[in-house]
């Protein structure tokens, strides 16, 4: 039986802590290494001859201590009368180790207060980490959550979609806020989730505003904006880049249109929709859709009525066809933001915005991570003419927009 397991047996029987007995082992066999680190450096064992007129030798010790799950260990970092020596055992600066560092970093980013981390950091280790530790170990959380919201952008993106999600936010009351997504597409069909923000409502300033820090970033030429029906929501996107399309998500129309209806008739009139923005140009599904308000207008007024005006209905038929059927509703953000939705269920709540805002970037990074170098189905054949639309649209001579109806 070796020395170590003697020695286990010993500490067993006499009911000492086995998390003391790993760290004082720990410990001595740290000082070991960084005492033969030392030796190799050198060339030479200690009080041996062969140090003699060498130029170097040992200069005593430093004392530091570095956190464990087991505890913390004294180690002695060895010295050289040079100062040439630098030990690779234990990283510089660094004061506990990666596994406990990474599973606060971990923890911290799922949208857990420091002082819930230092109470389960108290249980799990059977040391305490005070809320102010935590909060030293997960500055790198809330510098890279920085780092996302000041990053550079792509200057052109084909297409952006606006979307919000509402998770419950704790200030002094609990109650559903709004976080805003940007999501876009560049013209080789890059997905990349660009900014979100949380708001308490949402409206179609707070994307205004978001898209104004975005142009300070880097963003300068886009194609199209999906959206909802948000009141003012195109005029407050249009603002900002004038040259572009907006197109309304036929998918939401078609959850509006249902409101209006009897329930027996919603799925006729479904289908009976569905050609309109499936068809095969603009001005297919313009006539279809005087077919359909012919045919339902009478009996729903309000039907006909919310298709008095056509502005945004048809504006993804300017692009190619190859990517129509995902730019005509806003199911890419959406299916996101519900992916996010999903993984909160654990949490009742948020305790407060900066606790949402790390959760947040932990999942549109990556998101992100995912799409780098994922092309979205259709654009690589779209790219060319994409390409000519961004320099028709913002290189060529100033032209009056034109509606399709």
């Amino acid at each position: 039986m070796s020395n170590l397991s003697t020695d286990l047996v010993k500490c067993l029987l006499q009911n000492g802590s086995v998390d003391e007995f790993f760290r004082q082992q720990i410990e001595d066999a740290i000082n070991d290494i960084l005492r033969s680190e030392l030796t190799a450096f050198l060339g030479y064992e200690k009080y041996s001859s062969s140090g003699w007129g060498t130029g170097n030798s040992r200069n005593g010790a430093y004392t530091r201590s570095f956190d464990t799950k087991y505890g913390t260990l004294n180690l002695k970092i060895p010295r050289d009368r040079n100062g040439e020596f630098d030990q690779k055992l234990i990283p510089d600066y660094e004061r506990r180790s990666d596994s406990l560092e990474d599973t606060v970093i971990q923890l911290y980013s799922k949208g857990i207060t420091t002082r819930e981390i230092s109470d389960l950091i108290e249980k799990m280790y059977g040391h305490h980490y005070s809320p102010a530790t935590v909060s030293n170990i997960t500055q790198s959380v809330i510098d890279h959550t920085l780092k996302f919201h000041h990053r550079k952008v792509e200057e052109r993106y084909a297409v952006i979609f606006c979307d919000a999600t509402f998770l419950n936010v704790r200030r002094d009351t609990v109650d559903k806020e709004a976080v805003h997504v940007l999501l876009g597409i560049t013209p080789d069909g890059r997905k990349e989730v660009l900014e979100y923000a949380l708001y308490p409502t949402e409206s179609a300033s707070n994307y205004e505003e978001m898209l104004a820090d975005l142009k300070q970033r880097g963003l300068k030429e886009v194609l199209l904006f999906v959206s909802d029906g948000l009141t003012g929501i195109r005029d407050a996107l249009l603002r900002q880049f004038p040259f572009a399309e907006h197109q309304s998500c036929w998918v939401h129309i078609c959850r509006n249109l249902m409101k209006l209806v009897r329930v027996k008739d919603r799925k006729t009139i479904l289908e009976d929709l569905k050609p309109v923005y499936t068809a095969k140009s603009s001005e297919e599904a313009s006539k279809k859709l005087d077919d359909f308000v012919a045919k339902y207008g009478e009996r729903y007024p309000k039907v006909a009525k919310m298709f008095e005006s056509r502005v945004s209905l048809f504006a993804f038929y300017l692009f190619p066809e190859s990517i129509r059927s995902s730019i005509y509703t806003t199911n890419i953000v959406e299916n996101n933001n519900k992916a996010l939705k999903h993984k909160t269920k654990v949490k009742e709540q948020f305790p407060d915005e900066a606790s949402l805002d790390r959760f947040a970037c932990e999942h549109y990074c990556d998101f992100n991570r995912k799409n780098a170098d994922r092309v979205h189905r259709g654009f690589r054949k779209a790219e060319p003419e994409l390409l000519a639309m961004f320099d028709s649209m913002y290189h060529s001579e100033p032209k009056e927009r034109i509606e399709i109806a």
